[in-house]
Formats: structure tokens, sequence, C-alpha cells
């Protein structure tokens, strides 16, 4: 499986970016997905997750109200609408599939059995 993370930048504060994932190699209706973030020098930090329909998300809650998960699974594809970016969301960010059977919750890492290689977000204050 392979995993695609882009459509990161630097915005200001306040501002607002989409990253998307395109996923191949797996039937990408049936898995449910991740995002993480990682900051310099900190652990991996869990942002959001998202079933394989697209029915059912779960956020941080550092990031809850502000950022948004959804999936096209016709074309593959993941996103995560960030709205109202502050400069403490500054890290890069990971698209994840989950492991089946799901063997951890969805906001543990560990959850998650491929990545895809990051997209880095600057948040300018």
């Amino acid at each position: 499986v392979q995993l695609q993370a882009s459509g990161g930048g630097l915005v200001q504060a306040g501002g607002s970016l989409r990253l998307s994932c395109a996923v191949s190699g797996r039937t990408f209706s049936t898995v449910a997905m991740g995002w993480f973030r990682q900051a310099p020098g900190k652990e991996r930090d869990f942002v959001a997750a998202i079933s394989s329909s697209g029915g059912n998300t779960n956020y941080a809650d550092s990031v809850k109200g502000r950022f948004t998960t959804s999936r096209d699974n016709a074309k593959n594809t993941l996103y995560l609408q960030m709205n109202s970016l502050k400069p403490e969301d500054t890290a890069v960010y990971f698209c994840a599939t989950r492991r089946s059977p799901p063997i951890y919750s969805n906001s543990n890492y560990r959850g998650y059995d491929a990545w895809g290689q990051g997209t880095l977000v600057t948040v300018s204050s």
C-alpha cells in the first residue's frame, strides 16, 4: 500500500489549508484512516480518524471544531480541512491506514499499519 500526502505549506495564523492523502494498493473503501502530526522534537500526536464509509469521525480535542476529515472513496483520497490555524498546529502531518481488525483505539498510532511520507504545515504568527 502507498499513501501520498500533499497540500502542506506556509500559512498565517487564522488561515486555512486542505491536506490530501492519495491511497493505492489497497481497497480504500474498506479501510479506516487517520491523521497524525509530529512537531519538531515532539512525539507523533493523533489529529483525526475516519471510518471506512466516512460516517464516523473522531478528533483530538486540540483540533475539534477547526479541522474536518473526510474521504472520497471513488477517488481513493482522504482529506483534512484545517481552518483557524494556529502556530501550535505547525508540524509534519501524516496520513495512515488503520489495522484490520483494529487492535487499538483509533487515536493510538500503534493501531495504524501504513503511513504516508508526511507533509509539512507551518503556521506563522
